[in-house]
């Protein structure tokens, strides 16, 4: 019997993805997945396309969202929510202010580009037609899927090099102990993505988990694309030893050129159906003690 395989960490056009929810559903059915995470930056507005259409193909859809946080020095790091209740007016408020801001720092991104742009005798890019290519929300990879296009660069490299780094607009961050308790109270659970993007100083990351635990965290996404099978093994024992669950996700966004590829990351990894079981055996314990 062939083992159910999954991925718990996909983007859509909703955030800075290249696939809309439907697609993706497609996507993941031709990979023999069972079940998909889509888990947007900041953003939930693919999760009932998504689970509707799943349902009807025999696609198992759970709720996600990606947030952007601080802690201390660790800037950037991101938080995966899980199992919560999309409609939710609390977490929906919250997503909104972030939406708002984003929209604007990729307008400011913009505009910085074309001024870089003007200064080299070159013409703009068109905000239209980054949008056309975003379908849906604009994140840097369309920005720099433009001046690829548009022949101002060979590669997404390239772009980020000369241009969206120099022209970079500061994000803003939840602090994240306000991140994990708005999953929390949106009924979900909180599982920090990708360590070894954080640091790959054990010792750093081992201090890091262990005060995110005091703060309520719920999971680690062991399997990632930045684990070779030894930082898995690792990252295994790590959310163990503090009674974490373990997920995992490829972290697809399906830009042109990238070879990250849905449901095994790339480097083939496969994510067992297990870490499903461990998310809603979470979720069930959470309502218990609410009882």
């Amino acid at each position: 019997m062939e083992a159910k395989l999954v991925d718990l960490h996909i983007h859509s056009t909703c955030s800075d993805g290249y696939f809309t929810p439907e697609e993706l559903v497609e996507k993941a059915l031709q990979a023999d997945l069972v079940a998909i995470a889509i888990a947007d930056h900041d953003n939930v507005d693919a999760i009932a396309t998504a689970q509707k259409i799943g349902a009807e193909k025999g696609l198992e859809v759970i709720a996600g969202v990606e947030l952007s946080t601080q802690w201390y020095q660790y800037y950037d790091m991101h938080l995966l929510g899980y199992g919560f209740d999309p409609e939710c007016p609390y977490l929906n408020r919250e997503l909104s202010e972030f939406q708002d801001f984003r929209a604007g720092r990729n307008r400011q991104i913009i505009d910085r580009v074309n001024q870089k742009l003007a200064e080299e005798g070159r013409e703009p890019i068109d905000p239209d037609a980054v949008r056309r290519l975003a379908d849906g929300t604009i994140g840097r990879p369309h920005i720099a899927q433009a001046l690829r296009e548009g022949g101002y660069v060979e590669d997404n490299e390239e772009a980020f090099n000369r241009y969206l780094v120099p022209c970079n607009v500061p994000k803003r961050y939840f602090p994240v102990d306000d991140a994990i308790k708005l999953i929390q109270q949106s009924g979900g659970i909180a599982v920090l993505a990708h360590p070894p993007y954080i640091t790959r100083e054990r010792r750093l990351l081992e201090k890091l988990v262990a005060e995110l635990v005091g703060l309520g965290l719920d999971g680690i996404e062991v399997y990632n694309n930045g684990s070779n099978m030894e930082d898995t093994d690792w990252l295994i024992k790590l959310a163990r030893k503090h009674g974490l669950i373990i997920t995992g996700g490829s972290d697809f966004h399906g830009d042109p050129g990238s070879n990250i590829e849905i449901g095994s990351g790339f480097r083939g990894m496969k994510i067992p159906y297990s870490c499903v079981d461990e998310i809603k055996s979470a979720l069930h314990r959470r309502q218990q003690e609410r009882v």
